[in-house]
C-alpha cells in the first residue's frame, strides 16, 4: 500500500501525472477506465487513489468508484481531478470520502502538496492503528492457576481458527482480555479490534453505530462493522442487544454484507465475531429477550472464563500485575505485597473479580505514603475485620449463636476460604493451618465441606444433601 494509482480516461494525463510522480520517487499504477481502475484496487489496494470524475466508455464514473472503495477500501485516502469541475461535483465527492478535489487544467505544484499531505495523512493513520494493534497485543492475560490455565489452554486453540467464540463469565472477571488474547495470537492480528459495548449504546442509535450512516448533507459516515473490516470485533454484554438489530445481526453473520442506515449500496465486510455474556441466554432465549438463530450463531465454541473466586491462587500475581501498571501508567510508587497482604486479599470476596481488584490496588497505591512493602492495614476500612485495638468484630449473625456453633460456623467458613485460596490443596492449607493433613480431612468430613473440580481447578464446597425422595 504505497504505489499511486492513476485513473483518467486521457492517456496524455495519466502518463504525464504517472512521469511527474515516478521522479519524486513514487511508484504508480495506471488505468484507463473503471473495470481496469476496480480490477487494480482488487488485486492490490493502492496507497492513494487519483481519480478523474468524469470517465469515457466505462461503467462507472468517478463518483461510483469513490463510493465503492470508500466502502471496500476506507483507509485508501482519493483526490478527484476533473476537466468539468464545478462546485457541486467537489461538495459531492468530499463528501462521499474524497481526500481532496483539483480541476484540470491543474498546478503540479498544488497536485504534489496535495499528495504529499494525502500520503501523510494515510502513512500516519496506518501507524496509529499498529500502535493501537501492538497496545493490544503486549496486554497479556496473567495467572497460573489450575482454572486459569485451563481457560488459557481453550483460548489457545481458538487463535488459528476462525470460528465464533461465546465467552461467559461474571462482570468483571476479564473477558474483554480473553477476546484480545484470542485476536492477538491469531492471523488477523495485525488487523484491527473494534469492541461494540452492546449495554452502553443507546438503544436509538444502535444501528448507526454498527452499519453507519449515509446522508446528502454528511456523505458516508463508517460505522463499527466497517471498521472491524478484515479484523475481529467483539460483542462487549451480547445480551444487552436490542431484539430488532440482533435480526439484522444475524443477517450480516450469513450474508458478510449489510446496507449503511439511509443507504441502499451493499457494504461487504470479512469479520471475525467474539461475542461475550454474563448471563444465561437460554433463559434470556426463554424470555423472548434474545433471539435463538443468533445464539446458535454466535455460540459456536463456548468458553467460560473464570471468576476470581476461582482463581484465587492468581491474586498475588495479579496484584503485582496491577502494581506494575499503575507504576509505569501513573508514575505511583512502585511497592512490594506483604504476606499479610495477600493473605488478607486471598479471604476476601470479590463480587467485582479481577476489575475489582484493580481498582482496590491503585486505590492502596494512591491512599499509601510509603514506598515499602504494603501491609494488610492500609487495606479500605470497609475491608477491615478488627477493631483499633486489635480486636476481632464479630458479625452480627456469629454473634446470636451459641458458642459450640458458632465455632463450628467459624471453621467451616474459614476452612472453606483457606482451601479455596490454595487451589483446593489439602496438603498446602493444612500446612498453612497447622493441623495434620488427616486431621484436617476429618475436620472437613465433620465440618460438611468437600471438594469437587470446577473450571479445571479443586474448589471447596459445602456437601449439599440428596433431596429426600
Amino acid at each position: 500500500m504505497s504505489d499511486i494509482l492513476i485513473v483518467d480516461d486521457e492517456r496524455d494525463i495519466r502518463e504525464l501525472v504517472s512521469d511527474i510522480l515516478e521522479d519524486e520517487g513514487y511508484s504508480t499504477r495506471l488505468a484507463a477506465n473503471s473495470d481496469e481502475c476496480m480490477s487494480s484496487i482488487n488485486a492490490e489496494p493502492p496507497g492513494l487513489l487519483i481519480l478523474d470524475i468524469w470517465l469515457k466508455d466505462s461503467r462507472m464514473d468517478g463518483i461510483d468508484i469513490l463510493k465503492s472503495v470508500k466502502r471496500d477500501n476506507p483507509d485508501v485516502p482519493v483526490v478527484i481531478i476533473s476537466g468539468h469541475g464545478n462546485i457541486e461535483i467537489a461538495v459531492a465527492a468530499i463528501k462521499q470520502g474524497a481526500y481532496d478535489f483539483i480541476e484540470k487544467p491543474f498546478n503540479i505544484d498544488q497536485l504534489m502538496v496535495v499528495i504529499r499531505r494525502a500520503m501523510e495523512t494515510s502513512r500516519l493513520r496506518r501507524e496509529n492503528a499498529s500502535l493501537k494493534r501492538k497496545e493490544v497485543t503486549n496486554s497479556d492475560m496473567i495467572g497460573k492457576s489450575a482454572s486459569f490455565r485451563a481457560m488459557q489452554s481453550q483460548l489457545d486453540k481458538v487463535t488459528k481458527s476462525n470460528g465464533r467464540v461465546m465467552l461467559s463469565g461474571p462482570a468483571g472477571s476479564g473477558k474483554e482480555i480473553a477476546a484480545r488474547y484470542i485476536h492477538a495470537h491469531s492471523n488477523r492480528a495485525n488487523a484491527p479490534f473494534v469492541t461494540v459495548n452492546c449495554a452502553g449504546i443507546e438503544p436509538e442509535r444502535v444501528e448507526e453505530v454498527l452499519f453507519g450512516r449515509e446522508s446528502t448533507e454528511r456523505g458516508i459516515e463508517s460505522g463499527l462493522l466497517e471498521e472491524a473490516h478484515g479484523g475481529l470485533i467483539y460483542f462487549d454484554e451480547v445480551a444487552d442487544m436490542p431484539l430488532g438489530t440482533q435480526s439484522k445481526i444475524l443477517r450480516v453473520l450469513v450474508d458478510q454484507q449489510f446496507q449503511r442506515v439511509g443507504g441502499s449500496d451493499k457494504v461487504r465486510v470479512d469479520l471475525r465475531v467474539i461475542s461475550s455474556t454474563n448471563r444465561d441466554l437460554e433463559e434470556e432465549i426463554a424470555a423472548d429477550r434474545f433471539r435463538e438463530e443468533l445464539y446458535h450463531r454466535l455460540n459456536v465454541v463456548p468458553i467460560a472464563v473464570p471468576s476470581l473466586e476461582e482463581r484465587r491462587e492468581d491474586i498475588p500475581v495479579l496484584a503485582q500485575h496491577f502494581i506494575e501498571m499503575c507504576h509505569e501508567t501513573q508514575g505511583l510508587n512502585m511497592r512490594e505485597i506483604s504476606e499479610e497482604f495477600v493473605a488478607l486479599l486471598q479471604t476476601m470476596t470479590w463480587p467485582g473479580n479481577v476489575r475489582q481488584l484493580k481498582n482496590l490496588i491503585e486505590r492502596v497505591l494512591i491512599l499509601g505514603d510509603g514506598s515499602g512493602p504494603i501491609e494488610a492495614k492500609e487495606l479500605p476500612n470497609e475491608e477491615e475485620k478488627t477493631d483499633e485495638s486489635g480486636r476481632v468484630v464479630l458479625s452480627g449473625a456469629l454473634a446470636t449463636l451459641p458458642l459450640r456453633e458458632a465455632r463450628e460456623a467459624f471453621e467451616r467458613e474459614y476452612l472453606l476460604t483457606q482451601i479455596n485460596r490454595f487451589g483446593g490443596n489439602i496438603s498446602r492449607t493444612a500446612s498453612f493451618v497447622g493441623m495434620e493433613r488427616s486431621a484436617l480431612h476429618r475436620k472437613l468430613k465433620s465440618l460438611g465441606v468437600v471438594t469437587s473440580n470446577k473450571s479445571g481447578a479443586r474448589v471447596a464446597q459445602l456437601d449439599e444433601p440428596e433431596p429426600a425422595e
